[in-house]
């Protein structure tokens, strides 16, 4: 995707804070810490549009973003380790699951997860879940270049047989080196357009 123009629309924690639901939406889930937001930054060819952080659990609202004044991609809270007040940790889950149960022009959820780790129980029960719910997924494995190719090829194994995976259903990224990002623009693309032609296999 030529992105041309890319800018923050809202925050919010709850439907009533949401953009009008009239452009596609494509989200973004994973662990605190996973390289989320350098992701969204390079797929729209900008620094800093979402804000990154070394600290873990930053983003405690769902931010949307528009893209070419044509598609939103939603930047999800983190989960996992993130230092933060017991009490905000319970609201990000019946949030998050909030927004991906009801949102019905969402398209697509990128579930990231990090090349050098096992896929945790949270990975796992995210990915069941957005199955459950008939949400088309895409997961992408960031961090490609601090690793080696042979152990890349390890990981990669571990992780689809945790998840459950076939092959072709990951894409592998880095923010340093920008591998990877055309491939996931159009793996998105191409879930979108088979979301369109198929409106049951979307969310509801």
């Amino acid at each position: 995707m030529n992105v041309t123009n890319a800018e923050f629309v809202t925050s919010g924690t709850r439907p009533a804070h949401f953009p009008p639901a009239e452009l596609p939406e494509v989200a973004f889930a994973g662990r605190s810490n996973v390289g989320k937001s350098s992701l969204i930054n390079i797929l729209v060819n900008r620094k800093s549009l979402v804000r990154t952080s070394s600290t873990p659990g930053r983003t405690q609202l769902i931010n949307f973003f528009r893209v070419n004044g044509n598609l939103m991609l939603v930047d999800l809270p983190g989960y996992g380790f993130a230092k933060v007040p017991l009490a905000v940790k319970r609201e990000w889950g019946p949030m998050v699951e909030t927004y991906l149960s009801t949102r019905p022009n969402l398209g697509c959820v990128v579930l990231i997860v990090d090349i050098r780790r096992v896929p945790t129980e949270e990975d796992q029960l995210m990915l069941q879940w957005l199955r459950a719910y008939n949400i088309p997924v895409l997961v992408v494995v960031t961090k490609c270049d601090k690793v080696s190719k042979n152990e890349r090829a390890r990981q990669a194994s571990i992780i689809t047989q945790t998840l459950g995976l076939s092959r072709d259903e990951m894409a592998f990224f880095s923010a340093l080196s920008r591998e990877g990002r055309d491939e996931v623009w159009e793996r998105i693309e191409a879930i979108l357009a088979s979301s369109q032609e198929d409106p049951a296999g979307s969310c509801e």
